[in-house]
């Protein structure tokens, strides 16, 4: 049996380009939830990157959310020896390769993403207001344009760091782990 539950109306979200199905779907006597999103969507991205040193330990964290507010996908990744910068540009990147991976490259193009991040640098270098002048930061940027190029519209904007807990978590667990033997 197979019951989809429309809930692109429910809490105001009516007016809203998003629409999301929840699916239930009973397989050998289990029943499986997951959402479904639609071809018109919108997401945000908290990203943040930090490191322990500069270059030290370093880690990447990034929460994905609908436009509802829900968490879709995280990302949490240690990253070696590397500068805070780098880890910066790393996390959106990594966020937006799991959101690719969430919703495939075919829905991407039709989606609309904000990004947050507390970096004042990466937001500006996005937005073309500052140059990107060391080689390995624009190997990042690089990267970045290639991964925002996937997807219909996508903004970035600098929030103070209180704003963007969830992903200086995630970031600080990556960081974490790096003390941890293997």
């Amino acid at each position: 049996m197979c019951l989809v539950e429309d809930v692109s109306e429910r809490d105001g979200a009516r007016h809203s380009k998003f629409s999301a199905r929840k699916l239930c779907v009973s397989e050998g006597g289990h029943n499986c939830r997951r959402t479904v999103y639609s071809t018109d969507m919108q997401f945000t991205i908290h990203a943040d990157g930090g490191s322990r040193g500069n270059p030290g330990p370093s880690g990447a964290g990034a929460m994905i959310r609908d436009h509802l507010g829900n968490s879709v996908a995280s990302v949490s990744q240690f990253l070696g020896t590397r500068t805070n910068n780098y880890a910066e540009y790393e996390a959106v990147i990594l966020a937006f390769e799991a959101l690719t991976k969430l919703i495939g490259t075919k829905k991407a193009s039709a989606a609309t993403v904000v990004v947050k991040m507390d970096s004042e640098l990466v937001v500006k270098q996005m937005k073309g207001l500052y140059k990107v002048k060391h080689p390995v930061l624009k190997g990042q940027y690089a990267r970045l344009t290639h991964a925002v190029g996937a997807f219909g519209t996508v903004t970035f904007t600098h929030v103070p760091r209180a704003q963007n807990s969830d992903a200086d978590a995630l970031a600080n667990a990556a960081m974490d782990r790096s003390s941890q033997p293997l």
